[in-house]
């Protein structure tokens, strides 16, 4: 499998969803503006040449979107394989990368997201235990985070306190959501709509800033509702789920 990182000068021509190839769409354009704007402060994202949803994307952690606080550590975003494109090694080839690159970068070792159990949009446990990662902490919502240090003595990584009992004083549904996630340009509309034509008391909050991201009350920036103060989940929501969620 070759692989080509996507940088600013390639990031117009190259599709980044393999789901979604018009540079007009908002789910791309928004991504693409946010990725633009990351790659000064160290982001990278190596991808399949093949069309197909086979991707690393990782940033000093410094600079992630998230309440953690992890110095000299590089942060993976997202690492993510799918459809035809699984079982044939391609996600240790694209961490294999990105250790090499961490490690050439002078980095401690790298961190990510996951939970004991495996949820959608977060990293597999029983993959990330069998390359060497371990758990360093945890919030009150189950949401952890991993690390692989290159040294044995590198201070492991740990959740702010913002980020460790995630709860809001507010009722009603409440969403914390970046355009890191393309799918949000498209979708936090339709559950806004969907929310008002219901009379469901719902507000979403988008973080616009690595300042606000990184003093979220949420481990998960990407995309975290919260009902009656209360955790629900990182699930991607269309207009028939969140009605099925809101109404019992």
């Amino acid at each position: 499998m070759e692989y080509i990182q996507i940088t600013k000068d390639n990031l117009d021509n190259e599709h980044i969803c393999c789901a979604i190839s018009n540079n007009k769409d908002v789910q791309v354009s928004s991504k693409k503006a946010w990725l633009a704007d990351r790659f000064d402060e160290g982001l990278v994202f190596l991808k399949s040449v093949e069309r197909g949803k086979c991707f690393i994307e990782y940033i000093p952690a410094e600079n992630a979107w998230n309440p953690i606080d992890a110095p000299g550590y590089m942060y993976i975003d997202c690492l993510w394989v799918s459809g035809s494109l699984k079982g044939h090694g391609y996600s240790s080839d694209l961490l294999n990368e990105c250790i090499k690159d961490s490690k050439e970068k002078g980095k401690k070792g790298l961190c990510i997201l996951a939970a004991a159990k495996k949820k959608p949009f977060l990293s597999d446990p029983k993959f990330l235990t069998a390359k060497g990662f371990k758990v360093c902490d945890e919030a009150d919502n189950g949401i952890q985070l991993w690390y692989l240090p290159f040294d044995n003595g590198a201070e492991a990584p740990v959740f702010k306190e913002c980020a460790k009992h995630p709860h809001l004083g507010e009722m009603g549904y409440v969403l914390y959501y970046t355009n890191q996630c393309p799918f949000n340009a498209k979708y936090v509309p339709v559950v806004e709509k969907t929310a008002v034509e219901n009379g469901i008391p719902f507000k979403a909050i988008k973080i616009g800033s690595r300042q606000e991201a990184q003093n979220a009350p949420t481990p998960i920036t990407t995309y975290a509702l919260f009902h009656d103060g209360e955790y629900v989940t990182n699930e991607q929501m269309n207009d028939k789920r969140f009605l099925k969620l809101a109404k019992g």
